[in-house]
């Protein structure tokens, strides 16, 4: 071992005593009810990623580099696709998938402006912010409650010769019925985005075997920012079994560029000063020759690292979410009189991101004080992100008609934007905190008189 190595190795066992002085014994410290905040997510993390940062570090390649391919691999392997390409954030990752879509090599299956995209307006507002951006149109439907996924039996009447998509997200880890949406678009030669941000490791039986959700329709995309499945602080990814939408995420991930060279690596094709690229002079340099309207959305290496530590632990962060909503839903069942609780999706296992809770019609106590009082001991809560994005002031330069339809009424998911909210259930959860909630729930509907 050089002077460099045995001077890392030092580094490291230091950055090891670090962590368990600092992080390991905050992570230890008593839970006192009231008091200790209970956080709906957070950051479940050891010393391994904390080296894998400081390896990181003191390589200083700073942008994609080993530890960006390592992690880029380890996913694909985890879900079983061919591809898997790492971003700087989940919406990105929306970004690229919805943008590679509208890639001119796809030819008749192209996406133009004006081309109307079937989703959900209950949910997060980067599933639908790239559409918008773009000038094609979201049609949006309503959602059922118990799953909170889209109501399917709505998809024909959604449907017109305009139709090129579906981009649906799995709500807080419940897959939404994928037979029955991949069928639609199958019959009707649509593609289909899963937004996978909330719902890594999420599996659905289709087809005679069980799938990981993201890899069953054409393009699936991942968040790793701290309160999802797992984390390396600011991160996402898409991938695909689609060698050409491989291609054109490739290229609008990297500036839109025609070139496939990793970062500093020259003339892979062998060919960089003998092409003909559009009406450019025969033989310009083929690493400045663009072939889409790209991006630059390559994550650091940095994060890559902490990302390769964390799919370590992926499988592990699965079931504890699995095993932390059995405990909510188990804890809070008798109170179903006046609370709608989650259900899961048929053929499906969630990874659950969240345990959301919805008042029946009828309990007279508004959502919003519910959560103010759980907020008041402690007990961090959320609500189903825009509830009904339709209604946010985003939504008032649009034209409803035009710019957007909406297909009957969405009924349940202003349900959901008035009398819905989520705790969380998430790896670093303990059992002391899993049963602080149940109690102090149970006890708000025991010491109030709900029905009207």
């Amino acid at each position: 071992m050089d002077n460099s190595e045995k001077l890392k190795q030092e580094i490291f066992d230091k950055v090891k005593e670090y962590y368990k002085l600092v992080h390991e014994s905050k992570a230890k410290e008593q839970f006192l009810p009231g008091k200790s905040r209970v956080n709906y997510a957070g950051r479940v993390f050891d010393e391994h990623e904390m080296v894998n940062l400081i390896d990181s570090s003191l390589e200083f390649w700073l942008t994609y580099g080993r530890y960006s391919k390592e992690f880029e691999h380890k996913l694909a392997e985890f879900l079983g696709v061919r591809f898997a390409f790492l971003v700087n954030s989940g919406s990105s990752a929306n970004l690229l998938a919805f943008m590679a879509l509208t890639s001119p090599l796809l030819e008749e299956r192209q996406i133009k402006r004006g081309d109307e995209i079937i989703t959900v307006a209950a949910g997060f507002p980067t599933t639908v912010a790239p559409i918008i951006q773009y000038g094609a149109v979201p049609v949006f439907i309503d959602v059922e409650l118990e799953t909170f996924n889209i109501d399917v039996s709505k998809l024909e009447f959604a449907f017109s010769r305009k139709t090129k998509a579906v981009m649906l997200a799995h709500t807080l880890g419940n897959p939404f019925d994928l037979s029955t949406v991949k069928e639609f678009c199958d019959k009707n030669k649509l593609w289909l985005i899963e937004d996978n941000c909330d719902a890594l490791g999420s599996k659905y039986f289709i087809n005679g075997a069980w799938e990981y959700t993201g890899t069953i329709g054409d393009i699936g995309t991942s968040s790793f920012y701290p309160p999802h499945h797992m984390t390396m602080g600011e991160g996402g990814a898409v991938y695909t079994n689609n060698t050409l939408l491989k291609k054109i995420m490739l290229s609008m991930r990297d500036w839109g560029r025609d070139c496939w060279c990793d970062s500093g690596v020259d003339n892979t094709c062998g060919k960089r000063f003998s092409g003909q690229y559009g009406t450019l002079p025969f033989g310009y340099d083929h690493k400045y020759v663009y072939s889409h309207f790209g991006y630059n959305l390559k994550a650091t290496d940095m994060q890559a690292a902490v990302g390769c530590a964390q799919l370590e632990k992926l499988p592990e962060f699965i079931e504890k979410r699995k095993e932390n909503f059995n405990y909510l839903l188990d804890g809070l069942k008798e109170l179903n009189e006046y609370l709608i609780l989650p259900k899961t999706m048929k053929n499906s296992d969630p990874s659950w991101f969240g345990f959301i809770i919805t008042l029946k019609d009828g309990v007279i106590l508004a959502r919003n004080r519910v959560a103010e009082y759980l907020e008041s001991i402690n007990i961090q809560t959320r609500n189903l992100f825009a509830g009904n994005i339709t209604r946010h002031p985003c939504f008032e330069m649009l034209k409803e008609g035009i710019e957007y339809r909406v297909i009957g009424e969405l009924k349940n998911t202003d349900k959901i934007m008035n009398d819905s909210f989520w705790i969380g259930l998430y790896p670093g959860m303990t059992k002391e905190k899993l049963e602080y909630i149940v109690d102090k729930v149970k006890e708000l509907i025991r010491n109030n008189d709900f029905k009207v």
